[in-house]
């Protein structure tokens, strides 16, 4: 699908769908009114005229070329229109985490000497006021919700839709030096400040520009069907750049409506009410889906079993020859009919009935997982990319979807394989024009192109450390192409040194549990030691079932954790990938742990990566007795 409208910079790319939208009456966002409880739809017009609002406040306080505005908020409306006015004045977007805690927001708003601060709930408020005298930069909070009538009088503190209502004459005062700042708005210019969530020490604000943003969304959009009129459920955090990308400039640059899932925990049943037709998701997602589609099956009959296992052959089959632009033929087009109608019906309708693709981002999809809902006729486009290339540097091919890998280089963007022992560049691949057999052994990852981001803020150390004198940009992750694909190994830092010497590398281990029912978390264990074993969170409802269906007299989970039964079950799992695996990766230990890792308990980032230090220190008693025998 092409752009509507073509642009360099984010000013003019939203100048250009306004024009575009005129008087065409189109919905661009939509969101669960808090009172009402009912959908409701916001047009291109009210969209414009909201921003313009927006703008005419922050410029009124002073927002001028180059200034910081924060935003500490869960997707909705109000971003999307806080965004868009500070790119109109040439402003730079700082958004945060809504799960930070208040010392690390106080540092993200103290680093970026953000000017004004923008927050959604009571929770986020209290922590602007908790930080506000800590940030001598930060001239005003806007709270989305009214102050309570026990808080003091904050003189400094306003309210956004009071904001807003002042806002709109604002614009019409100041709109001549509004639109000089949109006109003046360079390429070269930041757009967004987002800072990486980090696993250990400070994190650091990645500057993107608009060059960054706007070529690396053109190029991605050549590879992703995104299609006019067609739904997106937000619920990615917008400071992720994953969905700021896809979800919220790709969307709206394709003419597609970006409806507001109301939380987290409410995407399920938001589904079923949007009914997407693109599916925008970390693999998280996909793998509970999976998971709890597999356990209905073990559950089940060994009859239902068995077709279960023909629908899967027979959905796999039949899509393979189509995305291959052939014909199926019409025997296996009826089968492919029935497997629909016996066990893939009800996953399509789970996922609203009109789902066309998935994409997935911020980590590996389980190659079992992508070749299952292939099979169930949804593609899994699979991308790959980091916060500093903008975040988009592969991505699957419709034509070829190949699971476990991470897809093909996109236009404009070149990547190389870099050797880890001699620096030397093993493979390069220019998106424009890649060689299909290309294939190389595996080194570090490293790109160069226009989404590359200009640097670390205010941090020349690690920019260097980051970019290369010969301009590559170094992504700390281990790859190689294999023919024409770009096959992600594991994190650099990641890699576990065995007591024996042998470099081992987590992360294709744990992604193999990953499709196992019991399980819901896992990490691997096993640096300076003799062997690996590994810390398991269990499926809490799996285990709950479990233990009701063997008449276990347990009642807290944690005493069906430590029940005979249950380790067995594990026990089993680990034996049989031991059998297959490598000796010195095979899993000789393991313990259940009952509280999962979480960004509230400090073990997982707000990406949703693990904290293996974290983690290792939280749980070392369990872990040096893992050591202390065998299992």
């Amino acid at each position: 699908m092409p752009m509507l409208v073509d642009f360099e910079t984010v000013p003019q790319l939203f100048n250009g769908l306004v024009k575009f939208h005129s008087g065409k009456d189109h919905v661009v966002l939509r969101y669960v009114d808090k009172d009402s409880k009912e959908w409701t739809d916001i047009s291109w017009a009210t969209f414009k005229s909201r921003v313009h609002a927006m703008a005419g406040y922050l410029y009124s306080q002073g927002v001028r070329p180059g200034d910081r505005v924060a935003i500490l908020s869960e997707n909705r409306p109000e971003w999307a229109y806080t965004d868009m006015a500070t790119q109109l004045l040439g402003g730079t977007n700082v958004s945060l985490y809504t799960t930070l805690p208040s010392n690390e927001v106080s540092y993200i708003i103290h680093d970026s000497q953000a000017c004004i601060f923008i927050v959604s709930t009571g929770i986020q408020l209290k922590k602007a006021l908790q930080i506000y005298d800590l940030c001598p930069h930060l001239n005003k909070i806007v709270s989305m919700v009214p102050l309570r009538e026990d808080d003091e009088d904050h003189e400094y503190v306003d309210i956004f839709e009071e904001a807003m209502d002042s806002g709109a004459a604002l614009f019409d005062e100041f709109k001549d030096a509004i639109h000089a700042n949109e006109a003046a708005v360079r390429p070269q210019d930041l757009s967004a400040l987002i800072y990486t969530s980090g696993t250990t020490g400070n994190p650091k604000g990645v500057m993107l520009t608009h060059k960054n943003l706007c070529s690396n969304l053109k190029s991605a959009i050549q590879r992703l069907p995104f299609k006019e009129g067609g739904r997106h459920l937000s619920f990615l955090p917008l400071c992720h750049s994953f969905e700021r990308l896809g979800g919220y400039l790709g969307t709206i640059a394709t003419g597609m409506v970006i409806s507001y899932a109301r939380s987290v925990d409410t995407v399920t049943r938001d589904i079923l009410d949007v009914k997407p037709t693109v599916l925008l998701s970390v693999p998280r997602l996909y793998e509970k889906i999976f998971n709890s589609v597999l356990k209905s099956v073990e559950d089940g009959s060994p009859t239902s079993q068995k077709v279960f296992q023909w629908a899967r052959k027979v959905g796999y089959k039949y899509h393979s020859i189509r995305v291959a632009g052939k014909n199926p033929g019409p025997l296996l087009s009826a089968k492919k009919a029935l497997a629909h109608k016996l066990v893939f019906s009800k996953l399509h309708e789970k996922l609203g009935g009109c789902i066309e693709f998935g994409v997935s981002g911020g980590a590996a999809l389980p190659k079992a997982i992508g070749e299952f809902f292939f099979s169930a006729g949804i593609t899994i486009v699979e991308g790959y990319g980091l916060t500093e290339t903008s975040p988009v540097l592969s991505i699957t091919p419709f034509s070829n979807p190949r699971y476990g890998a991470v897809g093909h280089v996109i236009p404009g963007v070149t990547v190389g394989i870099q050797d880890l022992d001699s620096a030397e560049i093993i493979a390069e691949l220019l998106g424009d024009n890649y060689p299909s057999d290309l294939t190389c052994r595996a080194g570090e990852i490293v790109a160069k192109g226009p989404n590359i981001m200009k640097g670390y803020w205010k941090n020349e150390e690690a920019t260097r450390e980051a970019i290369d004198s010969n301009g590559w940009y170094h992504t700390g992750d281990v790859g190689r192409f294999d023919d024409g694909f770009l096959v992600i190994t594991d994190r650099i830092k990641h890699m576990i040194v065995s007591a024996g010497g042998k470099n081992i590398y987590p992360g294709p281990i744990e992604e193999g549990f990953k499709h196992e029912p019991w399980i819901d978390q896992i990490m691997v264990v096993g640096e300076a030691r003799e062997f690996l074993t590994a810390l398991v969170v269990p499926d809490s409802e799996v285990i709950k079932k479990f233990a009701q269906e063997q008449g276990l007299s347990a009642v807290k989970l944690q005493d069906m954790l430590n029940t005979d039964e249950v380790h067995r079950v594990f026990s089993q799992l680990f034996k049989s990938y031991s059998r297959q695996a490598a000796a010195h990766e095979k899993i000789r230990n393991f313990r259940l742990v009952l509280d999962p890792f979480t960004i509230e308990n400090g073990m997982m980032t707000p990406t949703m990566k693990l904290k293996r230090k974290v983690i290792n220190a939280h749980h070392i008693d369990l872990i040096d007795e893992m050591y202390a025998g065998d299992i």
